[in-house]
């Protein structure tokens, strides 16, 4: 391993990821790079877990969507451990798919029909949340490294914070984007009602508890139709 050469790549991925669009844009730059400066990794994907729930997020390659169903659908797997670790074990290597069937018994075994032969996974966890685990997969066993461990590593530390940071920008301006049209609908009720600005807040607010809606999307509908349904 180039580690100069490499630190110069993560360098510039650093960057690259902040100045990314939008959470998903970020997504999936992460998850292509692990395929560009990992050795041995043929596909990558981001796993989220909700209780038994998977979600595959910027998957490089069908076969991460079909793990990740696979590990959902029996309840077990390498990418379920890295998700909802609370032993401190943040990372993981399968060397072989071949060595693993008694670990996990129901999920390796047709793992291996999708032509899986090694994989690793990092969780994605900043200080104050874990995001999920960054996964990587290589159809030949062996295929990585103590430093192809090392790499990802590096690489889901920068992975996480840029997530962190994408997700947070995005329900901050998710935020703004609300307390605007609900600010533009309560001026039009109380323009037209002849209300202050705490009954057109409280009209908006009784409707949406009364009919359960929520209230941005109660606040777009007056907007776009002039007044309340």
């Amino acid at each position: 391993m180039d580690w100069r050469g490499f630190a110069q790549q993560m360098a510039s991925l650093a960057r690259d990821l902040l100045a990314q669009e939008s959470v998903n844009d970020t997504l999936d730059r992460i998850t292509g790079s692990a395929t560009e400066l990992v050795d041995g990794c043929d596909a990558a994907g981001i796993l989220i877990l909700r209780g038994r729930r998977v979600r595959s997020l910027a998957p490089t390659d069908q076969v991460v969507v079909e793990s990740d169903a696979l590990q959902e659908r029996v309840g077990e797997g390498p990418c379920f451990d890295a998700a909802r670790t609370s032993d401190g074990q943040r990372q993981y290597r399968i060397a072989d798919f071949r060595d693993e069937a008694q670990r996990w018994p129901k999920y390796v075994p047709e793992a291996r029909k999708l032509r899986l032969g090694s994989m690793m996974g990092f969780l994605l966890f900043t200080e104050d949340e874990d995001l999920g685990a960054l996964n990587l997969y290589s159809y030949r066993p062996g295929a990585f490294t103590e430093a192809d461990e090392t790499a990802g590593w590096l690489l889901a530390s920068h992975a996480a914070v840029a997530f962190s940071s994408a997700r947070t920008h995005a329900q901050l301006q998710e935020a703004i984007g609300t307390r605007h049209t609900i600010g533009e609908a309560m001026g039009i009720l109380m323009g037209s009602h002849h209300l202050t600005e705490d009954q057109a807040f409280a009209a908006l607010r009784k409707y949406s508890q009364d009919n359960n809606v929520k209230l941005r999307d109660l606040a777009a509908r007056v907007c776009e139709s002039g007044g309340l349904p």
